[in-house]
C-alpha cells in the first residue's frame, strides 16, 4: 500500500492582490478559520519519517477552500465571495484546480507501482468550537460505506489506543468523512480496492506543542500508521 500525504490548510498566506479583502482581519486569519495550525509541520514530518510524497498548500482557506468541491456553497468565504465571477474563476484556476490535479495525478502515478494508495489528508482542529469542548485528541475520517477505509481506520485506532490508552481517538469526529471534500471527490474517480481516502485530524493544541508529550505522540502516529498499513493493506472491497 503506497502512501500519499496532503495538507490543504497548511498556511494563512494572502497574496498581495487579495490584501484589500482582509483589511483589519488579522485575528481571523490567525485563527483556525484561516488555516490549520500545526498541520503542515506534522505533514512534513510524516512525509520525511515515512518517505512519502507530500502535496501541500499555504494560501488561506478564506480565499478558497481547497477541501471542498467547486460546487460547494462555501467554496469562498465571506471575504472572497464578493469577487466577480471572472475573479472567482481565476482563483479556482490558480489555487483549487492545480492542487486537485496534483493529488489526482500522484494517485494515478502511485497506482502504477502499487495495488492500493492510502491518501492521508493531514488537518488540525480547534479544541473548543462555539464554546463547546471537543472531547477528542485524534480523529480519523473515512467513508463508512467503503470497507477498505473502515477497516484501515479501525486498525489504526486500535493500534493507537493499544499503545497509549490515554489518547482519545474517535472515528468520523470532529467531522464526517463522507462530507463534501477532496477525498470524497476522489472516491468517485478511484475504486475502493485501489484508493483509500482518510483524513487525520489532530487537536491543534497538541499539534502546535502547547500540550506536553507531542513529540512522543507524533512518533506514535507514524509507527501505528505503518502498522495499520501492513495489517489492513491486503484487504479491499470486493
Amino acid at each position: 500500500m503506497a502512501l500519499l500525504l496532503t495538507c490543504e490548510h497548511g498556511g494563512n498566506d494572502v497574496p498581495a492582490e487579495f490584501a484589500a479583502l482582509f483589511a483589519n482581519a488579522d485575528a481571523v486569519l490567525a485563527s483556525h478559520r484561516g488555516w490549520d495550525p500545526g498541520a503542515l509541520e506534522l505533514a512534513e514530518w510524516l512525509a520525511e519519517r515515512l518517505d512519502a510524497p507530500l502535496i501541500s498548500a499555504t494560501v488561506t482557506r478564506l480565499i478558497i477552500e481547497l477541501n471542498r468541491t467547486v460546487r460547494h456553497p462555501r467554496l469562498f468565504s465571506e471575504f472572497s465571495c464578493g469577487l466577480s465571477s471572472a475573479a472567482r474563476r481565476e482563483v479556482v484556476a490558480r489555487f483549487h484546480a492545480p492542487h486537485i490535479q496534483r493529488v489526482r495525478s500522484t494517485v494515478e502515478s502511485l497506482l502504477d507501482g502499487a495495488e492500493q494508495v492510502l491518501h492521508l489528508g493531514v488537518h488540525t482542529f480547534t479544541p473548543v468550537l462555539n464554546g463547546v469542548q471537543r472531547n477528542c485528541d485524534i480523529g480519523l475520517l473515512y467513508d463508512p460505506r467503503r470497507t477498505s477505509e473502515r477497516t484501515f481506520c479501525s486498525v489504526w485506532q486500535r493500534e493507537l489506543q493499544k499503545a497509549d490508552s490515554t489518547i482519545r481517538v474517535r472515528r468520523n469526529f470532529p467531522y464526517r468523512g463522507c462530507s463534501d471534500g477532496l477525498t470524497t471527490a476522489l472516491r468517485r474517480e478511484f475504486p475502493a480496492d485501489q484508493y483509500l481516502g482518510v483524513e487525520l485530524e489532530v487537536v491543534s493544541d497538541l499539534a502546535t506543542g502547547q500540550r506536553a508529550g507531542w513529540p512522543a505522540l507524533r512518533e506514535l502516529l507514524a509507527r501505528t500508521l505503518q502498522t495499520a498499513q501492513e495489517n489492513a493493506g491486503a484487504r479491499a472491497d470486493v
